[in-house]
């Protein structure tokens, strides 16, 4: 069942990407409206969760505040988190993502036309401009999508955060929501490519407020934000962070 399970779920990506991708980027040419666009990537992501078989629970979507621009700031496990977030937060934003999606035929380019942005991990002058571009569209009423870990977990569990998502979302002077994804690992870990059952959790947490922060409270806030995403995650997925583990290895020598 589950090769058959993936097998589907495979057949359906390709062909909604295709169909959906030329759809996004004919309302664009035609229409100028990538907020109407945008909505291709909400039926794509829900489509693929379907073909799948993976429900998802969503909470917190009263902390939502469509009206005013935000950082979604997420944690990262599995491909299964692009569907996610993409199917199943119902607001309009755009997605900060690394620059080799963007070399996908036909996807790419509907990312592009729709209003997405590509960061160069390898170029830091590239990537500097990229980060810059996404917090003037988050000060100019957009908002944004980031993975602070910059790659999926190999493991399912949170890793460390870079530090130049978390830098944006304090030049935009706007919100980050944290945004914690459960359950993901298992259904398609980094490196595999056979889909398990499984379900995923999505919590939408509450606001971190960046106006009063300043380039130099980066590692405050990444603690905040990380911390924030923790908290609805299992025990296995939240792991520890460095404070955690320094206290743990005080009071061990200690005793």
């Amino acid at each position: 069942m589950r090769y058959v399970r993936t097998a589907l779920f495979y057949a359906m990506l390709v062909l909604s990407t295709i169909v959906l991708g030329l759809c996004a980027i004919g309302i664009v040419v035609t229409t100028r409206r990538s907020d109407w666009a945008h909505l291709c990537g909400r039926l794509w992501g829900n489509l693929n969760l379907w073909a799948a078989g993976v429900p998802v629970e969503v909470h917190g979507l009263e902390r939502l505040t469509p009206d005013r621009p935000v950082v979604y700031a997420a944690n990262h496990q599995s491909w299964f988190d692009i569907f996610t977030i993409l199917g199943k937060l119902p607001v309009q934003f755009r997605w900060l993502a690394k620059e080799e999606l963007f070399r996908i035929p036909l996807f790419g380019h509907a990312m592009r036309m729709i209003g997405y942005i590509p960061i160069d991990r390898a170029d830091r002058k590239k990537a500097f401009a990229s980060l810059e571009e996404a917090s003037r569209r988050v000060r100019e009423g957009a908002s944004i999508v980031i993975f602070p870990e910059g790659t999926r977990s190999r493991d399912g569990v949170i890793q460390p955060f870079k530090k130049g998502g978390i830098i944006l979302a304090i030049k935009s002077g706007q919100p980050i929501v944290p945004v914690s994804l459960s359950g993901s690992y298992s259904i398609l870990p980094k490196g595999a490519w056979l889909v398990r059952p499984g379900r995923i959790r999505m919590t939408i947490g509450h606001p971190i407020e960046t106006q009063g922060f300043s380039i130099e409270d980066r590692d405050k806030v990444i603690f905040l934000v990380r911390e924030a995403i923790r908290q609805y995650l299992t025990t296995r997925e939240g792991g520890v962070l460095e404070a955690e583990t320094s206290t743990r290895e005080v009071r061990s020598a200690a005793s």
